[in-house]
């Protein structure tokens, strides 16, 4: 399976929290509508992201020859479970230029630790996961 769309996914997502980082430190107020515009579109991205690695990667890992990156794509799918919640329920909380202004310093903490954990996510899946999906591809391809 060529997973290329994949990681350009991850690395839009990847410049995406790095463009709220850049916000957030010149003034969550001075940007809040930009922030909250990041925020939705950052969440349309990941929640596409999402349901095709579940609608396909996944179950093409399942369908698969190679056991072991099976079991290892079950295991990256039920760790996202808790991380795609958090980040569900993160962006619902802060979608809003006037939610951003209440509360700056809440907005701080839970973006310091939901994005941090999306961040750290997508960084294992591509040293760890889509090497290991790439490998089996090329190795499917050249039989």
């Amino acid at each position: 399976m060529n997973i290329d769309k994949f990681k350009h996914q991850h690395v839009d997502i990847l410049r995406r929290i790095a463009a709220l980082r850049e916000l957030t430190h010149a003034g969550v107020a001075r940007n809040a509508e930009a922030i909250a515009q990041g925020l939705v579109a950052m969440s349309a991205v990941i929640k596409l992201h999402l349901s095709v690695e579940d609608q396909a990667l996944y179950p093409a890992l399942q369908r698969g020859d190679d056991a072991a990156l099976a079991r290892l794509g079950q295991r990256f799918q039920v760790e996202m479970g808790p991380i795609a919640a958090a980040f569900d329920q993160f962006a619902r909380r802060w979608n809003t230029a006037q939610r951003l202004r209440e509360d700056e310093a809440g907005f701080r903490a839970a973006a310091n630790d939901v994005l941090r954990r999306v961040h750290e996510r997508m960084r294992h899946e591509d040293r760890d996961f889509y090497p290991r999906v790439e490998a089996q591809h090329a190795a499917a391809a050249a039989c």
